[in-house]
């Protein structure tokens, strides 16, 4: 069953903000920044870790304040996950002084460290100085999220992991594997018509299993896997993944990237990221990056995917981009 999508949530008060943060992001923040945004034509929340060191502090708000910029936003709200005062406060300020400089106005910014919530915008001296108690496990947001069955994670680590191979499954495929001998590599492709054959297949299985809902067969996975391989191949699989159908492809591929050795989990992960990316998941879109640049640290499409995802762009704008068949100039170099 697809989940439904949340109704808006609006923040009334900090025990809204930090209910809302976890349900939007799909993990509760720690050692973190989490930002959202408003005002901008295409608004959207980004999360990095908080530096170890003092020096890379104006890294960090770059990191923020950049694609802020760059779409337009005209106003943020920030909530520092930290137990370390000291290092939150000089993001805080660093962060402040960015947004200041930027001319976006900081609507409300919070520490929080899982226990206590401080302001940081001023106000309440003793809230400052002592914090005030929050829980928001049986708060509404929270509450509504389970009911459109919206998981909300203990952390980002909780979230990489459910990416982590099954080892029985990775078996089952590689004995698959093996019984397919290797006929080509990305460095000595097929000929164009074995290309064309396995792209055919391959945007046949994609479209019709993913609509389905269905995984594929085991030996369907490893001439799956050995035809990603080939960029082409990979193109077919990539193009089947619309807006409309980017959710039910992000659970189909996080499986798939679940059964996938890890040699060949580059184009898979990837896949997935993409996925991700389209469907508003930016949180697992960037571990599922982490798998692929793991596997391959140069995988051109995963580079691309992060270098959009720290810019902030919106995946609306691959709506706008005119989608080339996957099969163009493969005849005439036939």
């Amino acid at each position: 069953m697809r989940p439904h999508d949340l109704t808006p949530m609006t923040a009334r008060c900090p025990d809204d903000l930090l209910a809302m943060v976890p349900v939007t992001l799909g993990f509760t923040p720690t050692d973190s920044v989490a930002m959202l945004t408003f005002g901008a034509t295409h608004p959207f929340h980004a999360r990095v870790d908080l530096p170890e060191r003092r020096d890379d502090v104006p890294e960090l708000v770059d990191c923020l304040v950049d694609p802020a910029v760059r779409n337009g936003v005209r106003r943020v709200v920030l909530v520092l996950y930290s137990e370390d005062e000291a290092m939150a406060g000089r993001v805080w300020r660093g962060l402040r002084d960015g947004f200041r400089d930027a001319g976006i106005a900081v609507l409300e910014a919070l520490r929080a460290d899982g226990r206590r919530w401080y302001p940081l915008l001023g106000g309440d001296r003793l809230a400052a100085e002592l914090g005030v108690p929050y829980d928001v496990s049986a708060h509404p947001f929270v509450a509504q999220a389970v009911l459109c069955g919206r998981v909300t994670l203990a952390d980002r680590g909780e979230l990489a992991r459910t990416l982590a191979p099954v080892p029985a499954r990775v078996d089952e495929v590689a004995a698959a594997l093996e019984r397919r001998p290797v006929r080509w590599g990305r460095d000595d492709p097929p000929e164009v018509e074995v290309i064309l054959q396995e792209g055919e297949w391959t945007e046949l299985l994609v479209e019709h299993l993913v609509a389905r809902g269905s995984a594929p067969e085991v030996d369907d996975v490893a001439r799956l896997l050995r035809g990603l391989v080939l960029l082409r191949v990979r193109d077919a699989a990539w193009l089947t993944i619309t807006a409309d159908t980017a959710g039910e492809h992000v659970a189909w591929w996080s499986d798939l990237l679940r059964r996938t050795p890890s040699g060949l989990a580059a184009p898979v992960a990837t896949l997935l990221a993409w996925s991700a990316w389209q469907a508003g998941h930016g949180a697992l879109a960037w571990c599922a990056l982490d798998v692929a640049l793991a596997a391959e640290p140069d995988y051109s499409l995963a580079t691309t995917l992060a270098e959009m995802l720290l810019a902030a762009v919106p995946p609306s704008t691959w709506a706008d981009v005119v989608r080339l068949d996957w099969r163009l100039g493969l005849g005439e170099a036939a």
